[in-house]
C-alpha cells in the first residue's frame, strides 16, 4: 500500500494531558482531550517544537490511555495538570490518513503489516501525529505510527 512504510522515530520528549478509561467511552474521550489541550497549549509559552499534536496511547479491549501531546526540548515547570514524559526510540509501521479516515487508516496499517509480516511489539505506545492547520479546521492529515519488533 503506497501511504504505509517503516519508520525510526527518535526519543521524544513530550508535554501534555492524559485520559486513562473504559475502551468504551474512545474515540469520543481522546477527541474531547485532545480539544482541551489544545485550548491550553499558550500555558507551554511557546516551548512546542512544532505544531504537531503528539497523541501516544497504550490499551486493549476493556480500557486505554491516551494522550494529547507537543514536543518540548525540556521544561523545568510544568503548568498545571501537565505531565512530561519521553517515548523511547523506536521503529513504526506508518500509514498517513486523516482525522475523518483513521479507522480506514489502520486497517490499511494492519493489512500492510501482514502483508509485510511485520509484529508489533506490545509493550510499546503507539502514536498518532495530528498535523493541525488551525486555519483548516475540516480534515487533517494524520499519521498512524504502530510500534515493531527488532
Amino acid at each position: 500500500m503506497e501511504n504505509c512504510s517503516i519508520v525510526t522515530k527518535p526519543a521524544l520528549q513530550l508535554v501534555g494531558i492524559s485520559y486513562s478509561g473504559p475502551y468504551s467511552q474512545f474515540p469520543d474521550e481522546a477527541i474531547r482531550l485532545q480539544t482541551e489541550f489544545l485550548a491550553r497549549k499558550h500555558e507551554l509559552y511557546g516551548a512546542a517544537k512544532s505544531p504537531v499534536l503528539y497523541s501516544p496511547y497504550f490499551g486493549n479491549e476493556v480500557f486505554v490511555t491516551y494522550w494529547a501531546c507537543y514536543e518540548v526540548s525540556h521544561m523545568e515547570e510544568l503548568p498545571s495538570g501537565m505531565v512530561q514524559i519521553t517515548i523511547p526510540a523506536m521503529r513504526y509501521a506508518m500509514a498517513g490518513c486523516s482525522n475523518k479516515r483513521i479507522g480506514e487508516g489502520y486497517e490499511q496499517l494492519k493489512t500492510w503489516m501482514n502483508e509485510m509480516r511485520l509484529e508489533k511489539q506490545n509493550d510499546a505506545v503507539a502514536l498518532e501525529l495530528f498535523y493541525i492547520d488551525e486555519h483548516h479546521v475540516e480534515e487533517e492529515p494524520v499519521e498512524l505510527l504502530i510500534p515493531l519488533k527488532g
